[in-house]
C-alpha cells in the first residue's frame, strides 16, 4: 500500500504474529484458577495447621504474680484446656473464671505463648485493713473490698472496727451510708495516713462518717474525722506530733485548728 509507513507493516506484522484474543484470555483464565487453588491449599493448611494438627496444641500452663496464692491453685481456678488447640483457647472465659474463683485476685492477664503455652499474670489485692471475726481475719483491700479470710493477721495492717450505733445519734450515718460505705471512708482515711503514723496504726475505728478515729500502738489516739481534706490533715498531723511529742491524744478532724492533749 503506497500510504503506510514502513513501522505501520512493523505494527500489523506483530499484531497478526501474537496468539488470537481467545487464546490469551484462556490463558489468563488458567492463570487465575491455578492463583485460586494455591490460595484455597494455603488456606486450608492453615486452618488444619491451627486446628486440626498436633502441634500448636497448649501444652504449658505458666503462672505469673503470684504472692499469697500458689501456681497450683491458680492453674487449677483457671482450668486451661489442655490439648486443645491453642488458637481456640477462650482467655476471655479463663480471666472470668479466675476472678470468680479467687476473689485475692485483682487483675489478671490471660496471653497465648506460641507454640504451646498459655501464660497467666496475676495481681493479688493487698489488705490495707483487717476485720476481726470469729477468731479470723477478713482482709480489705484499698477499695474496700473484702476478699478473704485468714487465720492469721499479716503483719503491719492496723484492724478496722465499725463500732457505729444502730441507735442514738449515730443511727442516721448507718442508716444513709450502710457499713460499706463507713468502710471505704476507713479505707480513705488509712490510705491518706503519713507513712510514719501508718505503720504506728493498730487500730481504725469508725464511730459515724464524720467521726473516725486511729489508735496507734503506743496507746495514743488521733481524732481524724471524715475522709475529705486527706492531705491537709496528714500535713497537720505531721506537724502536731512534732511540736507536741509528749501527747496523748491528736485532733486534726478540722485542719485548720488542730489540737493536741495529754501527756
Amino acid at each position: 500500500m503506497a500510504g503506510t509507513t514502513t513501522a505501520e507493516r512493523g505494527e500489523r506484522q506483530q499484531e497478526s504474529s501474537g496468539p488470537p484474543p481467545a487464546r490469551r484470555f484462556a490463558r489468563r483464565r488458567l492463570r487465575l484458577l491455578l492463583a485460586g487453588a494455591a490460595l484455597v491449599l494455603v488456606s486450608a493448611g492453615g486452618v488444619w495447621l491451627s486446628y486440626g494438627s498436633p502441634w500448636l496444641r497448649v501444652e504449658r500452663v505458666g503462672v505469673l504474680g503470684t504472692a499469697v496464692l500458689t501456681p497450683a491453685q491458680v492453674r487449677e481456678a483457671a482450668d486451661v484446656p489442655v490439648g486443645d488447640p491453642l488458637v481456640s483457647v477462650d482467655t476471655d472465659a479463663i480471666e472470668a473464671r479466675l476472678r470468680r474463683e479467687l476473689p485475692r485476685i485483682d487483675t489478671v492477664e490471660v496471653s497465648r505463648s506460641w507454640p504451646h503455652g498459655i501464660v497467666l499474670k496475676v495481681v493479688e489485692r493487698t489488705p490495707v485493713l483487717l476485720v476481726k471475726k470469729g477468731g479470723k481475719f477478713i482482709e480489705v483491700d484499698d477499695e474496700g473490698v473484702r476478699f478473704a479470710t485468714v487465720s492469721e493477721a499479716p503483719k503491719g495492717v492496723p484492724a478496722l472496727e465499725l463500732t457505729v450505733s444502730r441507735t442514738g445519734s449515730a443511727a442516721p450515718s448507718l442508716r444513709r451510708f450502710g457499713e460499706g460505705r463507713l468502710t471505704r471512708e476507713a479505707v480513705r482515711v488509712a490510705g491518706a495516713l503519713p507513712a510514719a503514723v501508718a505503720r504506728d496504726t493498730r487500730v481504725v475505728r469508725v464511730r459515724s462518717y464524720d467521726a473516725v478515729s486511729l489508735e496507734l500502738n503506743d496507746g495514743r489516739t488521733v481524732a481524724w474525722g471524715s475522709s475529705e481534706k486527706g492531705r491537709a490533715k496528714a500535713r497537720t498531723l505531721t506537724a502536731l506530733m512534732k511540736a507536741a511529742p509528749g501527747a496523748r491524744h491528736f485532733d486534726v478532724s478540722v485542719p485548720t485548728a488542730p489540737a493536741s492533749s495529754g501527756s
